[in-house]
């Protein structure tokens, strides 16, 4: 059977979970913790991130992107309308652009700085950059979550799927980031109703299970969060 390498608030791993799912493949899940430098996980992927996709043959696709990629290549070509990533070039493009833009930009502004400061620092030791959270870094974090919601809402009123009529990889990239930001409590949902429907529509279908029973230790989610009608 398959294998990822992952980490429940990594939002890479968390779109690629969610595509594994979308298209019906069962998967061993080996949690990573990435500031440990595991000699045998380097051995693996020697850039030490995640996700890490081992397939039956034992060949190791590494990062969100390119094990996307090679899902769509090999399996979601054979999807027809289930299909993640749309077979007209523009239309492929703009899913790209948004899966970029919430696994890279949103990650970098907002899930990235957040995860590390309230989940990771907390089981890292001292030594390797563990201990309280940086106030400024939650600060501006927190402040980038607005106007990233804002624009997330922008598209979901404006679409019926973010990147167009269908389900795509946008939506999923999308879904990873905003469930680990919902997870923290990190989202007020009171002024964007176009991206609670949204949300409320991805998080209703059985891909979603999972990620909503799963807990991290140390951290208990806000109380809605596995609410599908919240």
């Amino acid at each position: 059977m398959p294998t990822l390498y992952h980490h429940p608030m990594s939002a890479a791993s968390r779109f690629i979970r969610l595509v594994l799912s979308e298209y019906g493949f069962q998967v061993d899940f080996v949690e990573e913790q990435t500031w440990e430098m595991r000699r045998e996980f380097l051995a693996i992927n020697p850039a030490g991130t995640i996700p890490v996709y081992i397939d039956d043959n034992m060949r190791a696709l590494c990062g969100a992107t390119v094990i996307s990629e090679f899902l769509d290549e090999v399996h979601g070509i054979l999807k027809r309308d289930r299909r993640l990533l749309a077979e007209d070039p523009f239309h492929r493009a703009e899913i790209r652009r948004l899966t970029e833009w919430f696994l890279q930009k949103l990650e970098q502004d907002v899930t990235r700085p957040l995860v590390r400061e309230l989940v990771h620092k907390v089981h890292m030791p001292p030594s390797l950059g563990g201990g309280a959270p940086d106030s400024k870094v939650l600060r501006t974090a927190r402040g980038n979550v607005r106007q990233h919601m804002k624009y997330l809402s922008w598209l979901a009123g404006s679409r019926q799927w973010l990147a167009g009529d269908r389900l795509s990889y946008a939506d999923l990239s999308a879904g990873a980031a905003v469930s680990i930001l919902d997870y923290m409590g990190e989202i007020d949902w009171a002024d964007l109703p176009a991206a609670k429907e949204w949300y409320q529509r991805l998080k209703s279908r059985p891909s979603f299970r999972p990620l909503l029973t799963e807990r991290v230790r140390g951290l208990t989610p806000v109380s809605h969060y596995a609410d599908l009608d919240f």
